[in-house]
């Protein structure tokens, strides 16, 4: 999919549900991610955004004049002003972080740091990127730390908190300046042959799908809404066409 029909797409799915809405300012957590780069791109074509602040550990390569981007500290946020929706999509792998704790520091510390800045900005709907396997009593450490996270958003007052749970991501990295990850390519594959044999939410699911997913329903969900890997899959998405 190339980036003029990416945003077309997104732009059809953010005008579906938020066409009528109020002019919105939101924070992202974690542009420069998979996910994160599409909620990006949805945001800045939704003309019901009027602005959206970026929080990163490292300088984006977009620009746009609703955008504005923050170069921060997650140990150490800077005061936000008042937001209307939260975004959060920072992940990283224990390999590329070299330990738990550097995982557990992004995956867990970050996006709940993220979360109670922007709640007390009076922010009131939240989306967070999640993972199939979460569940704050795995023995994988991987997905107890996302079980963990959600639990401890679902404590904070959000009128509506948003988890989406995606299995295997497509998309590709080296656009984004990451290093590929052989366990991700493989599964790819092995899931685009066998697609039609593997139940719908273990299926490989295309980033902007989850993108998309996250910028229907956040705007307009109430209570917890949990978003699973095959309801979030577009009909006519398949992993294999996100293979490069």
């Amino acid at each position: 999919m190339d980036k003029l029909t990416r945003v077309t797409s997104m732009r059809s799915a953010a005008s579906g549900a938020n066409g009528n809405a109020a002019s919105r300012t939101v924070v992202l957590a974690g542009a420069t991610g998979l996910v994160g780069k599409e909620i990006l791109l949805g945001l800045l074509a939704d003309n019901s955004v009027t602005s959206v602040h970026s929080l990163g550990r490292r300088p984006l390569d977009v620009q746009h004049p609703k955008l504005i981007s923050h170069v921060v500290d997650f140990k150490a946020l800077p005061r936000l002003q008042a937001i209307d929706e939260t975004y959060l999509a920072l992940g990283t792998t224990i390999k590329i972080a070299g330990s738990q704790a550097a995982f557990r520091s992004v995956d867990f510390d970050a996006n709940l740091a993220v979360a109670r800045a922007t709640l007390a900005t009076g922010c009131r709907r939240l989306g967070v990127v999640s993972a199939m396997g979460a569940n704050a009593q795995s023995t994988v450490f991987y997905n107890r730390v996302k079980g963990e996270l959600e639990q401890a958003l679902a404590t904070l007052d959000f009128e509506a908190l948003v988890i989406a749970r995606p299995s295997l991501l497509t998309g590709d990295r080296n656009v984004l300046g990451q290093p590929s990850r052989s366990g991700e390519t493989i599964g790819k594959y092995v899931s685009a042959l066998l697609r039609p044999l593997i139940p719908s939410n273990f299926r490989a699911i295309a980033a902007i799908d989850v993108a998309r997913a996250l910028l229907e329903r956040v705007p307009v969900a109430q209570g917890r809404e949990v978003l699973l890997s095959g309801s979030m899959q577009s009909k006519g998405s398949h992993a294999g066409e996100e293979l490069r």
